[in-house]
């Protein structure tokens, strides 16, 4: 295998040939450092590139190999994170210019456990503006879909995601809050997991929902978001809100199959008319396939997920304006025009409000999880059509409708596991007519990311979407 292919290939792939010494780090390091040099200006997708810092981790994972001392499956692996995650000395921007020169003084716990795991950082990856979705202007630049230049590489980890599709990195850690993690997924024809809520620390993590927020992997296959969960996962003093619930071993089980687990399809969620067919087609067909491997499929109601997305602006975007407003009367005219918007909105959310629409998003929970206890998944579209372009992403709305449309119910799709605090999971199932990638979601109960990893990998064992790469040079 060359190396520009092997730079394509799932983490594992990558991870085998290193254990082997089929390639060095060194070599696979700097294999992925003079890609991101060639194609970055294209697709944008990181903020900063710590070419020392990579280089000198890869040949401190070569030596450590060579002795036997192997760490595990990210042992001298070259990764990406978000650029909303602390490293020391290494300036951490959030995606905004208000950080433009912020160096933290020590690392977020999921970075200290990458480096654990043996992990090489090639750097930090773009962003929406303190990611909050409706950046106009990225002061670091558009992230763009390496499947199509002209559009977007999702919301929020966009960066994580155009890197990842774009071969600049082996597999990422964005986050999560609303579906930052799953909607890079979902264009870029990747997996994105949002663990549960408190399952990865939080501990470095520049916050923007205190009760939302939730750092998460994104991979190419359903095994190496396995393997980075399980770099990532488990309790953390430094955390509050961290679980101590027992991290499992995420790759264990990952080909049991799927006969005999029960799955519903919300109901709510179901594609309209108005969907676009290609996406209506290709999450049709993911059920169908799941159904070929045994799974039993049936309807479910959840009346209250219709008011998922209008929840989520209310308590997420009232939580965000909570953490920035020292910055927003002090520089309001540092923040995106966008981000500046939808906080001094927020600002001004009458605190009766906020608490109707927490008592509301517990009944949504409540509704949730209880469903999850005669079924072992839920599965619905991750969107009603592919990505959009830039020019439509950033569109004025001139209408109520169109704010209903594109503020509220294009969210309806991930914010209530968000909401919940459930794990879900954006998985590649199919393209449009354009080539565009089109993903479908699996949600599951606390603590199942074990269930959804075993439904996307068996499903990836019958389908060949999350194989193809982005045509782009």
């Amino acid at each position: 295998m060359t190396d520009e292919a092997l730079l394509l290939a799932p983490l594992t792939e990558q991870a085998e040939a290193l254990r082997t010494r089929g390639i060095s780090a060194v070599e696979l390091t700097q294999a992925y450092l003079q890609r991101i040099e060639r194609l970055n200006p294209k697709v944008l997708a990181y903020i900063t590139v710590s070419s020392d810092l990579a280089l000198a981790q890869a040949r401190a994972a070569d030596a450590e190999i060579a002795s036997g001392c192997y760490r595990g499956p990210l042992h001298g692996v070259p990764v990406g994170v978000k650029d909303q995650l602390f490293t020391k000395g290494l300036r951490t921007t959030g995606g905004s210019a208000l950080l433009r020169d912020f160096l933290p003084d020590y690392d977020a716990t999921v970075i200290t456990k990458l480096q654990q795991a043996g992990a090489v950082l090639l750097g930090k990856q773009n962003m929406e503006e303190f990611a909050l979705r409706g950046t106009r202007n990225h002061p670091y630049g558009d992230p763009r879909n390496p499947w199509d230049l002209t559009r977007i590489a999702g919301h929020s980890s966009s960066g994580s995601g155009a890197a990842l599709a774009a071969g600049l990195c082996a597999a990422a850690v964005g986050e999560d809050t609303g579906g930052s993690i799953r909607n890079p997924g979902n264009v870029c024809n990747l997996v994105g997991l949002r663990p549960t809520f408190g399952r990865v620390s939080r501990h470095g993590l520049l916050q923007g929902s205190w009760s939302m927020d939730q750092a998460s992997p994104i991979g190419r296959t359903a095994e190496d978001c396995a393997l980075m969960l399980q770099a990532i996962a488990g309790h953390d003093p430094a955390d509050a809100l961290s679980s101590a619930q027992p991290t499992p071993d995420y790759r264990a089980g990952l080909q049991a199959g799927i006969r005999g687990l029960r799955l519903g399809v919300i109901r709510e969620l179901k594609l309209d008319g108005s969907a676009d067919p290609d996406v209506r087609a290709a999450v049709e067909g993911a059920i169908a396939a799941l159904q070929g491997l045994g799974a039993s499929v049936e309807e479910i109601s959840l009346p209250l997920i219709n008011l998922a997305g209008p929840l989520f602006v209310a308590i997420a975007d009232t939580d965000a304006a909570a953490v920035h407003y020292q910055r927003l009367r002090e520089h309001p005219e540092g923040f995106d025009q966008g981000t500046r918007s939808r906080l001094l909105a927020a600002s001004l959310l009458p605190a009766g409000l906020y608490a109707r629409a927490q008592r509301a998003r517990t009944l949504l929970r409540n509704q949730m999880v209880q469903a999850l206890g005669r079924f072992d998944a839920v599965i619905s579209p991750m969107s009603a059509r592919p990505a959009l372009t830039l020019e439509e992403e950033a569109a004025p709305m001139a209408t109520k409708e169109e704010v209903l449309r594109r503020q509220f119910a294009s969210r309806n799709y991930t914010t209530p596991f968000a909401l919940a605090g459930l794990p879900a999971a954006s998985i590649p199932c199919g393209f449009s007519r354009d080539r565009l990638p089109i993903g479908f979601q699996v949600g599951a109960g606390p603590f199942a990311e074990a269930t959804i990893l075993r439904i996307a990998a068996a499903y990836q064992t019958v389908t060949d979407w999350h194989t193809q790469r982005a045509p782009l040079n």
